[in-house]
């Protein structure tokens, strides 16, 4: 059985991304999901005076270990003033010094969601500009627009965009 992770880029204890992260990496059938918080991996800020001085934190080198192990990945990231939320760039930048290439390939189900009516879309250009030169193999994308109004009970309730997911789950799960 193939092993997936899921998480958000975002350590909001409410965060919509990670409700989202959930809810997709469960419609991927046939897989054990691993869902991640990353508030479980909290790390100083990253800093190159810090890591001359201190070396790589342990909670990189196990984060960076949990994608390597993995067979596919699931992130719904954050969208804070256009950009990652600074909680992710500091896993991304921390994992980036272990690894340049930290996604290792692994197939990759990319979103965002937001309050608005965007959905997250600036961040999610951004990843998709930036992970594949990280080793990011971006199989399917998707942003939710106005979550407060599409998502509830632990599903998307709007039936057309919960069949764009759908589509964007089978071509990741294909890929696995």
């Amino acid at each position: 059985m193939k092993n997936i992770i899921a998480f958000a880029g975002s350590n909001s204890s409410t965060s919509i991304n990670k409700q989202l992260a959930t809810y997709a990496s469960s419609l991927v059938s046939e897989t054990e999901v691993k869902v991640l918080d990353l508030n479980d991996y909290e790390l100083p800020l990253y800093g190159i005076d810090y890591e001359l001085v201190h070396g790589i934190p342990d909670n990189a080198k196990t984060f960076l270990d949990l994608i390597k192990s993995s067979d596919g990945i699931v992130l719904s990231l954050a969208e804070h003033n256009g950009a990652y939320a600074t909680v992710f760039k500091n896993l991304f930048d921390w994992m980036s010094r272990i690894d340049g290439k930290l996604w290792s390939d692994k197939p990759m189900l990319l979103m965002a969601t937001s309050p608005g009516g965007r959905g997250g879309a600036t961040v999610l250009d951004i990843a998709k500009g930036r992970f594949p030169y990280m080793g990011g193999n971006i199989v399917g994308s998707f942003s939710l627009p106005s979550f407060n109004d599409n998502f509830s009970d632990g599903k998307i309730t709007n039936e057309a965009l919960n069949n764009l997911l759908l589509e964007e789950v089978a071509q990741f799960k294909q890929s696995l």
